[in-house]
């Protein structure tokens, strides 16, 4: 007979354990989403474009030079073959000529 009431006490006991753990995981989800949705609102608001809309025109300029295959690079004068480096041409140019453009990575 013991033995039957501590069975049917750990089931119990574990039926509301796990009703415990799950309304934590809902509620948990619930915030994390919340946190989510506000730090996507605050972002946009904050920053605005990171290039601005002339940056962009002058590496579409540099671009069209590179496929036509004018587009040289600077010391050497070779023709530049790289899309990368077409854009970071573009890049710095923009940043030269004091366009909104994000800081060179090191």
């Amino acid at each position: 007979m013991a033995t039957k009431k501590a069975t049917k006490k750990k089931s119990a006991s574990a039926k509301k354990s796990s009703a415990r753990k799950s309304s934590a995981k809902k509620s948990s989800a619930k915030e994390s989403s919340a946190k989510k949705a506000s730090a996507k609102k605050s972002s946009k608001k904050a920053s605005g474009r990171k290039y601005s809309p002339t940056a962009g025109k002058d590496v579409k300029r540099e671009m069209h030079a590179m496929k036509k295959g004018k587009l040289k690079s600077g010391r050497s004068g070779k023709k530049v073959a790289s899309r990368k480096q077409a854009i970071a041409i573009g890049l710095s140019e923009a940043r030269k000529e004091g366009k909104k453009v994000p800081a060179k990575r090191s």
